[in-house]
C-alpha cells in the first residue's frame, strides 16, 4: 500500500507520520485490496485537520477528521483528529466490505437456478 502524507499550514513531523502508518493497520486487517492512502494534515486558526483519501478496490473512501481548540491541548489536537479520520474511514471500509460480501447462501442459489 502507498501512503502519501502532506501537510498545509503544518511540517509533517516524523511523529505525526508514525501515527498515521501506525493506525493504518487496521484497514490491512479489514481488507486485502487496498492500493493506496493519501493524508492532508491542515491547520486552520483553531482547528486542526486531517483528511483521508482511501483507494481500494471498486472505490474510493474519504473522510475528515476535526479537533477544535476546546478539544484538549495544542500538541493532543493533531493527534485527536488523525485517530477520528482513521475511525471514521475503518467505519466506511467494513460497509463497503459488506456490500461485496455475497450473503446468500449457495444451496439457495442452486434451488433457485433449478427452478
Amino acid at each position: 500500500m502507498q501512503i502519501q502524507i502532506s501537510g498545509q499550514h503544518i511540517q509533517v513531523t516524523p511523529a505525526l507520520r508514525e501515527r498515521v502508518e501506525q493506525q493504518i493497520g487496521r484497514f490491512e486487517r479489514l481488507f486485502d485490496n487496498i492500493t493506496a492512502l493519501d493524508v492532508v494534515l491542515s491547520v486552520d486558526k483553531a482547528e486542526h485537520k486531517a483528511g483521508g483519501t482511501l483507494h481500494c478496490s471498486g472505490t474510493r473512501l474519504h473522510a475528515d477528521g476535526l479537533a477544535r481548540q476546546q478539544d484538549g491541548t495544542i500538541s493532543d489536537r493533531m493527534y485527536a483528529a488523525i485517530d477520528e479520520m482513521i475511525t471514521k474511514l475503518a467505519d466506511q471500509l467494513k460497509k463497503h466490505k459488506e456490500k461485496l460480501k455475497d450473503h446468500h447462501n449457495a444451496e439457495v442459489r442452486e434451488a433457485r437456478e433449478a427452478i
